[in-house]
């Protein structure tokens, strides 16, 4: 199983790294994250330089899609032809956001009437989106969720996790990045915000 972190010019490297970082704690059991990007290289919001490992074409045989965050995604979504190489298809994939990657979702029509989470710069573009927001770092419905604040992404890659290895994968997973002495905790921690963002609104 193949993910797709798509990443911007201008991407916030927390949103990045930590969700691919921690899917690819699975890749003995098939689950491989990769950096996704629309040219050869791309620099951080910080400046710090990355070369893409796959192309931006991967998103159509990716297994699952997450929409990174950054600087400039206002200048992605005002791009055609960017947003015209992003067809994603929710019955096949799994599609997650993080924080700015939500207006990507939002301008492709891919969150109906799904609410999302997103940061808080960017929260007033996606309910120009007539999305509502929640005051809530994770929620999903179906095949698709979006995560708001940098380090939620963890609970972006554990959903990942949860939806294509499940719960012991994801408690494996976790028991490896978590601070040593709160592995439990965080385990649990992030399982539970996982059920939760799930079970919302049902």
């Amino acid at each position: 199983m193949q993910v797709a972190v798509v990443t911007f010019d201008g991407f916030n490297e927390l949103d990045s790294f930590i969700a691919s970082g921690i899917i690819n704690r699975c890749r003995r059991s098939g689950l491989e994250a990769w950096i996704t990007t629309p040219t050869p290289v791309v620099r951080s919001m910080n400046g710090v330089e990355v070369s893409g490992q796959r192309p931006l074409e991967f998103v159509t045989e990716a297994d699952v899609v997450l929409i990174g965050s950054g600087i400039k995604t206002r200048d992605v979504v005002a791009d055609d032809r960017l947003l015209a190489a992003l067809p994603l298809d929710p019955s096949r994939q799994l599609i997650g956001s993080q924080c700015s990657g939500a207006l990507v979702l939002a301008k492709l029509g891919m969150l109906g009437t799904m609410p999302a989470c997103t940061d808080l710069t960017t929260r007033p573009w996606v309910e120009a989106c007539d999305v509502t927001v929640l005051d809530a770092a994770f929620h999903a419905e179906g095949n698709i969720a979006t995560a708001g604040g940098c380090l939620a992404s963890q609970y972006l890659a554990a959903w990942v996790i949860m939806k294509t290895l499940g719960e012991e994968a994801v408690r494996a997973a976790f028991e490896y990045v978590a601070p040593v002495g709160e592995q439990r905790e965080t385990v649990e921690r992030v399982i539970r915000a996982v059920r939760a963002g799930e079970a919302a609104l049902r």
